[in-house]
């Protein structure tokens, strides 16, 4: 017979304290200065203003309590448990980027909704995380890899800490700053463009459009560069970006000439009839595709607390992991986050698409009874797909 769900969660909970047992590395620097949040299975955050003076105190709570949720400020305080906030007297703040699935309008969400996540929604917020790391992180703000700390959210996500001492007295505001900056927030084309007046060989006056060099640094740069690989991507790419399909296949013919333009900011090689709307159009479409899916209040609030890495995701059972950024791009949440390994459990599964763990696939399933690895069947019961059965 099927369990009722609460004594499902019992059964996850004695799965997490297990856990907690036998794992490390899920304790935070400087932990007795940081304000720590636990939750249960409906609130991620249900109790905050907690304490921990040591590495086991803390472990001792979470194998005593089994949190299925457990956060961690990204600031440091001289009295961590004191409210309200102020009391706490603030020592500084890590820098946080805050990546999710759920943020990007993915088409495969139309198909599963956005509580679940499949194969597609992992790889392309893995992508944004990248891209932030290598074009906007290291590049634009001179950080280097080891100041990144990558965590897997244990979802839909990644968190990106700054471990830098120059970054934790930045203050609300500065964050903002960087945060737009990234989101391309409050870019105009007038800040990259200009017509500039030249003679014909007719002996008339013209104007031609300078823009943006590919060895530009910052955002110039970057609206270079990625004009010319979706150029180089087809006419298809360059639809996606609003250019209309005639001008799309006559650009694509003629790319060799408008890459060669485009390296000395040139614009202009190509004829096209409303050439200064049509490229702000362009270019304010290429800023919005190419901006960062980045959670703004994460990075702008110097006081917000994440979820701290190592410790179980409550909504899925996966392990809320750190890894190395050189790690990244064969790193496989759905496998190499896996919690709970050893046995089996048989559940009742109501699943319309397929789930992929551990290199294999389940489902989907339609109110079936099936016996699965216990991290999948965990899994989806969290997910609400599965009810245990005993």
């Amino acid at each position: 017979m099927e369990i009722e769900r609460s004594h499902g969660y019992e059964l996850v909970s004695k799965l997490i304290s297990e856990y907690y047992s036998n794992a490390e590395g899920f304790y935070p620097e400087r932990i007795s200065q940081r304000e720590f949040g636990v939750g249960d299975y409906e609130t991620k955050i249900r109790f905050r203003h907690l304490s921990f003076l040591s590495n086991n105190e803390f472990k001792e709570y979470l194998i005593k309590k089994t949190p299925p949720f457990v956060s961690c400020s990204t600031a440091f305080y001289k009295y961590p448990t004191y409210r309200p906030m102020e009391n706490k007297q603030w020592l500084g703040s890590e820098l946080v980027f805050d990546l999710d699935a759920t943020d990007m309008k993915l088409s495969c969400q139309l198909v599963h909704g956005t509580s679940f996540v499949c194969t597609e929604c992992l790889s392309a917020v893995k992508k944004e995380v990248i891209k932030l790391v290598e074009e906007f992180l290291i590049p634009d703000f001179g950080f280097s890899l080891n100041e990144l700390e990558i965590n897997f959210s244990g979802n839909r996500g990644y968190h990106i800490h700054i471990k830098k001492e120059s970054t934790l007295s930045l203050d609300g505001n500065a964050r903002k700053e960087i945060s737009n900056y990234i989101s391309g927030a409050g870019m105009a084309f007038e800040d990259f463009f200009t017509m500039e007046e030249f003679k014909r060989e007719s002996g008339r006056t013209g104007k031609k459009l300078i823009g943006p060099k590919i060895s530009d640094k910052g955002w110039k740069g970057k609206i270079a560069r990625n004009f010319i690989k979706e150029l180089g991507k087809g006419p298809e790419s360059l639809e996606l970006i609003g250019i209309d399909k005639k001008i799309a296949r006559n650009l694509y013919k003629k790319r060799s000439l408008i890459e060669m333009g485009i390296n000395n900011g040139n614009w202009d090689i190509v004829y096209i009839k409303n050439k200064e709307e049509f490229w702000k159009k362009v270019i304010l479409n290429q800023a919005i595709s190419q901006s960062d899916k980045i959670d703004k209040n994460v990075t702008n609030d110097p006081s917000h607390m994440v979820r701290l890495p190592n410790t179980i995701h409550g909504e899925t059972g996966l392990i809320s992991k750190k890894i190395k950024f050189s790690e990244l791009s064969n790193f496989d949440p759905m496998s190499d986050t896996i919690a709970f390994k050893k046995g089996n459990l048989k559940v009742l599964a109501e699943l319309p698409t397929t789930l992929t763990m551990n290199g294999e696939i389940y489902g989907p399933y339609k109110n079936q009874i099936v016996e699965l690895p216990t991290g999948v069947s965990v899994y989806l019961f969290l997910k609400g797909n599965a009810k245990i059965i005993v």
